[in-house]
């Protein structure tokens, strides 16, 4: 049994008959990786799976491109705001988040209300190969994208420390990955106190 094996066997048997009792939000910057292991996660939790960036599109019948070419990047903001609390209304299940949903004060603090956050992080070197494969990622279009990323890194990585749960998701084996977000929620505490379970101190602060 190789190495990566012992550890997926490890995290397996630590999260065996987990059931979190709130809504898993994925966070981190564009390339992370958020939808890939948040469907594994749906999958393996026997739960519904939801992107809040094609939920957007849904709502608003453009592509995430189209709404910042046409109405800007205030307008889309505003747009996934909405959609993010409407989504966070909504049973128990997988929430994946655009780079910049966890950035807005307001959305920040209903995810912590309703959800358990994970911030799904990654370096710099792994983020600009995965965007690589994509050239339709509005903030990308105009700018060298490593350099975008740099700064993205600087700026979004000290509000992304402040999710719940922490997991590096680098370039091993996505089922890895998953096995690790599920043990590491396994065993937090808000993962397992329904929203309105909130010690009255943690509401008010």
């Amino acid at each position: 049994m190789d190495l990566q094996t012992r550890q997926a066997a490890g995290t397996t048997a630590q999260a065996q008959g987990f059931a979190p009792r709130r809504t898993i939000v994925l966070v981190g910057l564009m390339g992370a990786g958020k939808t890939k292991i948040g469907r594994r996660l749906a999958t393996r939790l026997n739960l519904p799976f939801f992107d809040s960036d094609i939920e957007i599109e849904a709502a608003a019948g453009e592509t995430i491109e189209e709404i910042f070419r046409n109405r800007g990047e205030g307008v889309f903001r505003d747009g996934e705001r909405r959609v993010i609390a409407r989504l966070l209304t909504q049973p128990i299940h997988v929430l994946a988040t655009g780079g910049g949903a966890f950035m807005d004060p307001a959305t920040r603090a209903l995810i912590y209300r309703r959800g358990v956050s994970v911030w799904l992080r990654a370096d710099l070197d792994v983020l600009a190969a995965r965007v690589a494969r994509r050239n339709n990622r509005p903030l990308l279009q105009q700018r060298d994208a490593r350099t975008v990323l740099a700064e993205l890194i600087e700026r979004r990585h000290p509000i992304y420390a402040e999710a719940d749960v922490t997991i590096d998701s680098g370039e091993g084996p996505l089922e890895l990955t998953t096995a690790r977000v599920i043990a590491a929620l396994a065993g937090s505490d808000r993962a397992l106190r329904p929203p309105n379970s909130e010690p009255r101190s943690e509401i008010e602060e």
